[in-house]
This record gives C-alpha cells, structure tokens and sequence, in this order.
C-alpha cells in the first residue's frame, strides 16, 4: 500500500526521551534462563497472542491478530523492521530476542473471560508460552492478567480500557500500554464544553461489564464537572445486537445528548439504530440532540458508516498522526495488509515490541527482570510521543487523542478526523485516585 492511499492528516510531534533505553535492570536470577516459568531452553521462545476471533470485539481481534504477527516479523528481522527504526531503545536489532526466534501460537476469546482464560492457560501449560499479550475486553484482560500473574508469565495487555485493569485488579505481572477510561473524559471534557456548552442532559447507555462501568462512572464525573446533568444510566449486554428497546425510552427521557459507552459491533448496532429512531434530527431542550462515544476505534467508525459524522470521541492512538514512529508502522502494516492499522493493532504491536526490548535490556526473559526493566521506563517513537510507563501500578501515560466522525470522508479509511493532541499531563492522576484505588500490585511472580 502506498502513502497516497490514504490522507495524513494530524499533528506532528516532536522530541526524543533522553536516554531512553539505557537503564539496565539490577534483578537478573542467579540461574540467569532456568528457575521460571517456561525458561525457553532451544533455540526459539514462544508468545501466545490471545485475541477474539468471534464474537462482537471480532474485528479489533483479528487487526490485533495481524500486528501481532507483524511485529513478531520485525523481531526475526524479516520485513522493514517498522517501529525497530524509530523506537527511542535501540537494543532490538531483528535477531529474535537474546538470540532466540521468536515464534506464537494463537487463542480465540470469545470475547468471554472464561474462554480467554482457558485459552491462555493452554498457551502457557501445553505451548510454552513466556508472555501473553491481547484481548479486546477488559473483562478478559483482567481474567488473563489474574491467571498470568498465578502462573508467573508476563501479561502484555492489549486493547482494554477500564479503570479497574490498572486499578484495584492491578498485577505485578501486568502491564498496560492502552490508555483508560480515566483519560478519555479528562480528554473529551475540555472540548465537549467548547462545543456544546456547560447545560446538557445526558442520557447513557452503557455496556454491562467492568469496561461499561468504569467507562460511564469516568465520563458522567467528567461532564458533570461541566455542569452537564446525569438524566439515566442503563446498562445493556454485551452483544445484544438489537438496542432499539434501551434506544426508544431516550426520545421521551428529556436528554438531549446520547452517550453510548459501548464498543466493536455493540457500538455499530447502537449507534445506527439511534440514527434510524432520528435522534441526531432532533431538537431538544432548545438544542440539537447530541451522540457521543467516549471510546473509538477505527473498525467502529467503518461498520458505522455515515452515522459516525461529527460525532465526537476518544482514542489511543491514529495513524494519521504525522510522528516517525506512526509512518513507520503504518506503512509496514499496509504493505503486509493492504489497509492502515487501527489503534487496537497499534498497542498489541507496541506491546510486542516492548516486552522483548525489556528482555534484551535485563538478559534475562526471567519476569522479574522484565517487571523491572518496564517499571518506570520511559520512550518514545513508538507513535504517541514520550511516554512513561508507571511502575507504581503499570499503566503507560501518553498523549490522548480526541476525534470526531469526519463530515466529508474522501475514501473508506478517512473516516475519523484528529481534532485535539491531549497533552499527557492533562490525562495523569495520582496511582491512589479514588477510580482507582483498591486492589494491590503484589510481588513478581516468576513461577516455577
């Protein structure tokens, strides 16, 4: 795929972490590769990509599924090497990780937390597997992430948004690149008072599960900071999709904005049918009838179609962004797939990248090597500026992006434009904030 398939717009950011990378770990185990969990003793180690390939995240899954791949490419130095160019840490060279090829086995989710879990279990007991890495729930992120810790691998968490993942069922064993449900209402307030005022009625429909929850309670605190009014919180299961039932009560609420705390094809389904019931025709209060949804993807604008226009949202990541690091995956990924990635492909390649640069750093894929390598590292070129990855409880902080469904898409990928560059200090907050508190980090857990 070449450039001019399709447009860049975006901001271009800027400037290098200084010394990046640098800082060696002081843990290595006196046995160096033996005494953990799933020591790789040939020549090859093994990754276990658990991602859903049914269900109704399916379509972010199989787009992890690809970058997951790609990066393991990279790792072997087969391709252009991608983010290995622009990544601040320059340890990876694409001999695999400490001189071993890197290979992967698959799982399928399900985007059921009992699936995911067996499934991971499998990885880990039957193939060998020495870290996991994907998901595109946060139920399953957090069900993976318990059973990793148990079984003493690293869990690499991929696209999973809520508070509660960082928060009080943080692990030791547990990193998270993907931004939470925290950052998208810091992100989103400032410019939903900008472009709708302080006096709004909202009305939520929210999905039934820890990402729903902490998703609503995040955006709900944040516009009522506003001085926005709460009308009704709903929930609605995952994968229900027929919403015109939780839809038509929004008409008679008194609500003249609709928040829709849904994703994947849960949020396509609500969304449209919210479209048909002419809610984005209406007046109400004195007002045009607003739709928002706090979290987007790329896949989500897609399936939605013209229905997503000028609707507001937030997102981890673009490849629209102008930064070295951006290009260089996004034109990776599109020479191998024919289409620009979306920001669920984004993090579980990043994420890829970012164990096994925390490897090489220890010498060691030992996971309290890795844990200390991660804690507190700080890096950039990765496609979201300089970035922290906290070791008081293993949350990356980064810019976050604010968007809006395009008016005038020019082709099929050009459907979601950048409308704000969140400044990372505006999406941080203490590691004992009230959203996340609870729960407790623990020790590192090697295993066996």
């Amino acid at each position: 795929m070449s450039k001019s398939n399709f447009s860049r717009r975006g901001v271009l950011k800027t400037g290098a972490v200084a010394g990046a990378g640098l800082a060696l770990p002081t843990y290595l185990s006196a046995a160096g590769h033996s005494g953990f969990t799933n020591a790789p003793t040939g020549d090859t180690v093994t990754f276990g990509f658990n991602v859903p390939q049914t269900g109704p995240y399916a379509e972010e899954g199989l787009d992890e599924l690809r970058a997951q791949e790609l990066a393991v490419e990279h790792l072997n130095g087969m391709g252009d090497g991608g983010m290995l160019n622009t990544f601040s840490s320059k340890v990876l060279d694409g001999t695999g990780i400490l001189g071993k090829k890197v290979n992967f086995v698959t799982g399928d989710t399900q985007t059921k937390s009992d699936v995911a879990r067996a499934s991971a279990q499998s990885m880990i007991q039957k193939d060998g597997c020495i870290m996991i890495n994907g998901g595109s729930s946060s139920g399953v992120a957090v069900a993976v992430q318990g059973l990793c810790q148990e079984a003493g691998v690293i869990f690499m968490a991929g696209l999973t948004h809520s508070n509660d993942t960082t928060g009080k069922d943080k692990k030791a064993n547990g990193f998270r690149h993907f931004f939470n449900a925290y950052m998208s209402g810091a992100a989103l307030a400032p410019v939903l008072e900008k472009e709708y005022g302080n006096d709004r009625r909202a009305y939520h429909l929210t999905a039934d599960y820890t990402w729903g929850w902490t998703q609503q309670e995040s955006i709900q605190a944040s516009t009522e900071a506003l001085g926005w009014e709460t009308a009704q919180n709903v929930l609605t299961p995952v994968g229900a999709g027929d919403f015109s039932s939780y839809i038509a009560p929004v008409l008679n609420s008194g609500a003249d904005t609709l928040i829709l705390n849904h994703y994947g094809g849960d949020m396509v389904n609500s969304l449209t049918q919210a479209v048909q019931f002419g809610l984005k025709d209406k007046q109400v209060n004195g007002k045009d009838f607003k739709i928002i949804v706090p979290l987007y993807s790329e896949l989500m604008a897609a399936g939605a179609g013209s229905n997503i226009e000028g609707v507001f949202g937030s997102m981890n990541w673009n490849w629209q962004l102008q930064d070295a690091g951006t290009a260089a995956f996004t034109r990776s990924f599109g020479e191998k797939y024919g289409f620009p990635p979306s920001g669920a492909a984004h993090t579980c390649y990043v994420q890829t990248l970012l164990y096994a640069d925390a490897v090489t750093r220890a010498g060691s894929f030992n996971p309290c090597a890795v844990v200390e390598a991660l804690e507190d590292f700080e890096f950039d070129g990765m496609g979201n500026g300089p970035t922290y990855y906290r070791g008081a409880d293993h949350q990356c902080f980064k810019d976050v992006l604010v968007m809006k469904g395009k008016e005038n898409p020019t082709n099929q990928y050009d459907t979601l434009e950048i409308v704000e560059v969140t400044p990372r200090a505006q999406v941080e907050y203490e590691p004992d904030h009230p959203m996340f508190a609870g729960g407790d980090l623990g020790e590192c857990n090697p295993g066996a």
